[in-house]
């Protein structure tokens, strides 16, 4: 029997539990949480699907509850939903602490998103855990952090496979009697918001990067084409949608799939994947190299508000970001140290609340 731990049971867990209960491929749902949220959706998917689904109990800060359960459950994915503040948590603030710090970027809500999937990789590396692991936690910085200190997981997830789907659905209305050709996407989490809202940057050098078809021919534009989609929570439809493939790609005995997703064993943003067998590698256009791709993607990090990441896994942040807080709060654009995470989330819950 397959079974998948999924470990986070906010908006984002739920649509992946439901989601992997209606592809019929996983016989074993675990839904692990701190909050009782976790009941109500094992009891949902349960009720609305044919799956046997669990709840499980867990507190994801604390490293030995984690490998507990992975030695216990033995699932063959896990899937991290969890961060200690949703991406989406400021939504409808306007107050000038919550506009600076979204001015600032995402980098700089690193101290949030980081720790609980530092905490899942630690334990996966304690339990002696083997199967892939997919991070739903701003993967495409906190994946190369992790690669930092050797804990990248197999994978993360949206993002590129969001920009994908979006550059999908303006081929089909371009197009609808034609076969979706092959798409292959390079695009970094900063890029996401202006691709979802038809925004097209007037600089080529700040698009995402859109090849189609064996050859890889070139047409960023259609990153851009789709219905605008304001931003905010009805952003994670899509994700779920964007996601799911990727993940049935890594059950035991799924065929392959080519596909476009983040932070491939911990690199920088989103990158065009061959799934199979287990195994993640690249599947880059002609043209298009590894090191390229990678420079690529450091580059648009600014867009989040990172400007580089350390051997140690310390982040700098760009400065803009440093001015978006320069008369809220200086410090908090200092670098982010992983061994600072807890006084640093701290500090944010301070100047946010």
């Amino acid at each position: 029997m397959t079974t998948v731990l999924i470990i986070g049971a906010g908006d984002m867990g739920e649509r992946v539990a439901d989601g992997l209960a209606a592809g019929g491929r996983v016989g074993r749902l675990l839904v692990a949480g701190r909050s009782s949220a976790r009941d109500a959706v094992a009891a949902t998917v349960a009720s609305a699907r044919d799956c046997r689904v669990e709840a499980a109990p867990l507190d994801a800060t604390r490293q030995d509850e984690v490998a507990e359960l992975l030695a216990a459950a033995r699932p063959d994915l896990v899937v991290h939903c969890a961060s200690l503040r949703s991406p989406w948590a400021m939504s409808g603030r306007d107050d000038a602490a919550a506009r600076a710090v979204t001015a600032a970027g995402l980098g700089l809500r690193l101290p949030y998103q980081l720790p609980l999937i530092l905490n899942v990789m630690r334990a996966v590396r304690a339990a002696g855990h083997t199967g892939p692991v997919a991070n739903l936690s701003f993967p495409d910085v906190t994946g190369p952090v992790l690669a930092r200190l050797g804990l990248a997981p197999t994978l993360g997830l949206g993002n590129a496979a969001m920009m994908q789907l979006r550059v999908r659905a303006a081929l089909r209305a371009a197009h609808p009697d034609r076969p979706t050709p092959l798409i292959r996407v390079l695009g970094h989490h900063a890029q996401v918001f202006d691709v979802m809202q038809a925004r097209q940057p007037a600089d080529p050098g700040q698009r995402c990067r859109v090849h189609l078809g064996e050859d890889g021919e070139r047409d960023d534009s259609l990153a851009y084409q789709a219905p605008p989609l304001a931003p905010g929570p009805r952003y994670n439809v899509v994700t779920a949608a964007a996601v799911l493939p990727v993940l049935e790609a890594l059950l035991p005995g799924a065929a392959p799939l080519r596909h476009s997703t983040a932070s491939p064993g911990g690199l920088p943003g989103g990158y065009p994947v061959r799934i199979a067998d287990g195994a993640v590698t690249l599947d880059l256009p002609p043209g298009v190299c590894e090191a390229d791709a990678i420079a690529f993607n450091e580059r648009m990090a600014a867009g989040d508000g990172v400007d580089r990441i350390d051997d140690d896994g310390a982040v700098h942040l760009t400065e803009a970001a440093r001015r978006a807080v320069a008369r809220l709060a200086p410090d908090l654009a200092d670098p982010i140290a992983v061994d600072d995470l807890a006084a640093r989330a701290a500090r944010l819950d301070a100047v946010l609340a």
